[in-house]
């Protein structure tokens, strides 16, 4: 089954907000998160600041404008993966997909400086994760047939959304994901342990 097309309205519409966000980026970049209006940003995006309050509920939401979708697709990797696939495994495969070409982008560094050394924008960031974390437990929760409130599911959730800032320094962060998803998936063994033979 295909997606119905995408009308001009709604393209114009997505057009609109990614020049907003494109914009807004652009000068807190160059700037600095304080240093900038939601006017500048307006002016910078050759839009009124109606309009960007019409696509965005604040500045805050114009730093992580992707929010919405990343929770949408991270939820999916969950309740739509393949017939077989584990939930660990789709997650891993979604943090590979998704994550790993974010990381490489050439202003991640500045992003993540941006968002570190901005008080209210690690405040968002923070209640963003936490969001995240809820939504993704409860999409486990459901996959397995219990509460939302199942502890386990709350923990591999949150060790989950973890692993892209755990693997981020790493100069192989590729390598530290996956051996990241091997410790929840085979277990903690301490380090320079031998194995137990069975």
């Amino acid at each position: 089954m295909t997606s119905p097309p995408v009308g001009r309205r709604e393209r114009k519409k997505a057009a609109t907000r990614q020049a907003i966000a494109d914009a807004a980026l652009r000068l807190f970049l160059e700037r600095g998160y304080d240093q900038v209006s939601i006017r500048d940003i307006a002016d910078a995006a050759d839009v009124s600041t109606t309009t960007v309050f019409k696509h965005f509920t604040g500045k805050e939401a114009l730093v992580f404008d992707q929010d919405e979708h990343r929770e949408a697709a991270l939820t999916a990797a969950v309740r739509r993966r393949a017939d077989g696939q584990s939930i660990l495994d789709a997650l891993r495969r979604h943090v590979l997909d998704s994550w790993l070409p974010l990381a490489a982008h050439p202003q991640m560094a500045e992003f993540t400086d941006l968002v570190d050394s901005t008080p209210a924008l690690r405040a968002y960031s923070e209640r963003m994760w936490t969001r995240h974390t809820d939504a993704l437990s409860a999409a486990i929760a459901d996959e397995l047939g219990v509460r939302h409130d199942d502890l386990a599911c709350a923990a591999l959730a949150r060790f989950v959304l973890q692993i892209p800032v755990l693997a981020r320094g790493r100069p192989d962060r590729r390598a530290a994901v996956e051996a990241l998803f091997d410790l929840l998936a085979h277990g903690w063994e301490p380090a320079g342990r031998p194995a137990v033979q069975s």
